[in-house]
């Protein structure tokens, strides 16, 4: 099912129209469609196995779809040759590298592959992230492997960015810095595809916001629509006041719902009381 409506072809960086894979008799992805505008930020988020993943690698055609179709950057992907290839920045999931070379060199090499990076491109990403590119890889950390992940996504200064969980690993100050960057690609006019399973982390970033679940997307909003139909759940214990009086002192709050007000076991004096309550907000969520 279409949840949002379709993009003219020149204005959509990504076009998925119905997706559907499977593995033998597992559906991974269950008819997804959605558009990504040129110049913004999309985010998906799900939990593990919710098929973040597999919508990225069938986007860039690593895996096969099993029916529908997807275009990036007005190309059909199935068909896609090196000059797509060399405007789309890939950060998987699972970041595998040469352990036996320096990171400088592997980013050479990715580079070739790529095409031409500006001079002095490698050095300012890698200062930013507190990277030694001259390190060997098997020596550094899983967050640092991660950002030179992230400076061979981004060093081409690519027109889309497909991201998969891109802070994995980083630290929270290196979040921060990896957002920062998100930001100033979509001011340059870089279009930002990303999956996290940390809400917080896609309102910060997104401009719009896929919510996946079991191979389909639920919804498709606004960061600002999100937060302000996001249910939260409140528990809240007092003393010295009863149940009766406790729930006709809540009640009336604005959006209280599914109020729940009880005598704690076994009874004491005065008699402590719990309540449950859970609202529709629009107030914004701390990040």
């Amino acid at each position: 099912m279409t949840l949002r409506s379709s993009l003219p072809a020149a204005k959509a960086a990504i076009e998925a129209v119905h997706l559907v894979k499977r593995f033998g008799t597992t559906v991974a992805l269950d008819g997804v469609s959605f558009s990504i505008a040129r110049g913004s930020v999309f985010g998906v988020i799900g939990p593990n196995g919710a098929g973040k993943t597999t919508i990225m690698r069938a986007l860039l055609d690593l895996i096969r779809l099993s029916s529908g179709r997807a275009t990036l950057l007005g190309t059909d992907s199935r068909n896609a040759g090196p000059e797509l290839r060399r405007r789309i920045g890939y950060l998987p999931g699972e970041l595998i590298l040469e352990g036996r070379t320096t990171g400088r060199r592997l980013l050479g090499h990715y580079a070739n592959i790529s095409g031409p990076v500006v001079q002095g491109r490698v050095d300012d990403l890698a200062d930013r992230f507190g990277l030694d590119p001259d390190r060997t890889v098997r020596t550094l950390s899983k967050g640092n492997k991660q950002k030179l992940g992230i400076v061979q996504a981004f060093m081409h200064q690519p027109d889309l960015l497909v991201l998969d969980e891109p802070t994995s690993g980083l630290d929270p100050l290196m979040q921060q810095e990896f957002l920062s960057l998100v930001s100033e690609a979509r001011d340059a006019g870089q279009t930002v595809f990303l999956s996290s399973h940390m809400i917080s982390e896609i309102q910060q970033a997104a401009d719009e916001v896929a919510i996946l679940r079991d191979g389909r997307i639920i919804t498709v909003a606004g960061v600002e629509a999100l937060r302000g139909s996001a249910i939260r759940h409140l528990r809240m214990s007092a003393t010295g006041v009863g149940v009766a009086e406790l729930r006709s002192r809540l009640a009336p709050l604005t959006g209280m719902a599914e109020l729940d007000c009880r005598s704690r076991r076994p009874a004491q004096r005065p008699p402590p009381c719990s309540a449950v309550r859970s609202r529709r907000s629009s107030r914004r969520s701390p990040p």
